[in-house]
């Protein structure tokens, strides 16, 4: 019920959306009672990441609050957790550990319900600024998208450059056709987005 909360709604604060990190870090908390959080864990070797994807290994470990004092370490494609609102106002204090490749490694959020990857959390700046390239009409820019989603060891920056080249396409057959060759391309992720792309074509 804090005004801040009422005003900026829970979602700017992510409550309420499970997800995991992609670095590790430790929490304390710091002032007032702590915010609760449903925890789960499950096996990031097991996902390729890709949207509607089954996690059979995520289960549930507890609900449990950081109360003032208490040191919770968060690791990083393990744990996963849903933050949920604390009951008045609270502090906690983070360290966290980050790396040259951070930027590289993936973050996901996940539909309990289904058990399922719901999505991306941690597209980065390399994604936006070939997608600008793309869509300022650079052949350069054009050709580097191409082979980067032929080749790229990103799986998650291959699928950014079909979709920047799919969003110049001038109609619907040349996205079909780039989707249709998207999902040849060898990654397991690209493969069954470009599965879901085409079919929203062909609903469209």
């Amino acid at each position: 019920q804090d005004h801040m909360v009422r005003a900026s709604g829970g979602s700017s604060f992510v409550l309420g959306l499970p997800h995991d990190h992609n670095f590790n870090f430790l929490t304390l908390g710091y002032f007032g009672p702590g915010y609760w959080s449903d925890y789960y864990e499950y096996d990031h070797a097991e996902v390729a990441g890709y949207r509607g994807e089954p996690v059979p290994s995520l289960r549930f470990i507890e609900r449990s609050r950081l109360e003032p004092g208490k040191l919770m370490l968060y690791r990083a494609h393990l744990d996963v957790h849903a933050q949920l609102p604390a009951d008045s106002l609270s502090v906690s204090l983070n360290i966290m550990h980050m790396t040259g490749v951070q930027g590289w490694l993936d973050q996901y959020r996940f539909d309990l319900e289904r058990g399922e990857v719901g999505g991306f959390l941690s597209a980065g700046p390399t994604e936006a600024l070939l997608k600008v390239a793309v869509g300022l009409g650079s052949g350069e820019a054009i050709d580097l998208a191409h082979r980067f989603a032929l080749h790229h060891p990103s799986d998650r920056l291959r699928l950014a450059c079909w979709d920047a080249l799919a969003a110049e396409a001038p109609c619907l057959a040349q996205r079909d056709a780039l989707w249709r060759e998207a999902e040849q391309s060898g990654s397991r992720l690209v493969a069954m987005e470009a599965r879901m792309r085409r079919a929203s074509l062909a609903a469209a």
